[in-house]
């Protein structure tokens, strides 16, 4: 049996450990310590560690890991972190046999131009692409790239978990009852997710169909968000591109 575990780390990061009885491996392990702390607690052997962007907070604690247990890095192809040993991209597999589990590498450029995201198991690690109602910021990539990499993650099956790295779930939720007011599921999801926090719970994982239903980034064909992103930008929007800058863009003026 396999449990996927938050690791809170720095303000709001989760670091995801993915383990059974005996081995685990981790996404995103901004941190070594608490990672470090878990692992040693439980008496498990970390065997791999994924890596989806360059940032940080995802991956400064990616070289003490591997070089205390010994284990493979795997991280995107298209950017440089010091501690990947196997770089991955579109379409690779990376098989962990100790956990019985296998993930296919999704690109998805937008946040940055190598993000990477890791599908399987029913779960998707997306890191900064995909947030619980919301997306990340485009520092490097284009609208046009982010809303492509989205629509990938878009696609996958409704029942997909959705592990994103950050507990941004109710900031976001503020700005989407702005671009979307109208939106029952969102109103709903608002009141669910303020309830886990309050119990001090993350409201992660999300899923697929949770995220189409109320997160603005992935709603670019409804009508709704078209007349708002249109009204914000001052002008009519029809690609799926041009609406989603134009909320993305409203988000960032807001923040």
């Amino acid at each position: 049996m396999i449990d996927i575990i938050p690791i809170p780390a720095f303000e709001d990061n989760y670091i995801w450990l993915i383990r059974n009885q005996a081995f685990a491996a981790v996404v995103d392990p901004g941190d070594a310590d608490p990672v470090m702390e878990y692992l040693l607690q439980h008496g498990l052997k970390l065997t791999a560690i994924l890596i989806t962007h360059h940032h940080g907070d995802h991956c400064g604690g990616a070289e003490e890991l591997r070089q205390y247990f010994g284990c493979p890095v795997y991280g995107p192809r298209r950017e440089k972190i010091a501690a990947v040993t196997q770089t991955v991209t579109e379409n690779d597999t990376v098989n962990l046999p100790e956990l019985s589990a296998a993930f296919q590498v999704i690109d998805v450029p937008g946040h940055t131009l190598g993000h990477v995201a890791y599908y399987g198991i029913n779960s998707l690690f997306c890191g900064d692409t995909l947030f619980a109602c919301g997306c990340g910021r485009l520092f490097e990539g284009t609208p046009e790239q982010m809303q492509n990499s989205l629509a990938k993650l878009a696609a996958l099956p409704d029942e997909t978990k959705v592990f994103c790295a950050h507990e941004y779930t109710l900031d976001n939720i503020r700005f989407a009852r702005i671009a979307d007011p109208g939106n029952v599921a969102l109103q709903e999801r608002e009141i669910r997710e303020r309830q886990i926090r309050v119990q001090g719970l993350p409201t992660l994982p999300s899923t697929i169909a949770l995220e189409k239903s109320t997160n603005p980034f992935l709603r670019w064909v409804d009508s709704h968000l078209i007349a708002a992103a249109s009204q914000f930008a001052g002008h009519p929007l029809s690609s799926p591109a041009s609406i989603f800058a134009a909320i993305r863009q409203w988000k960032d003026k807001l923040d």
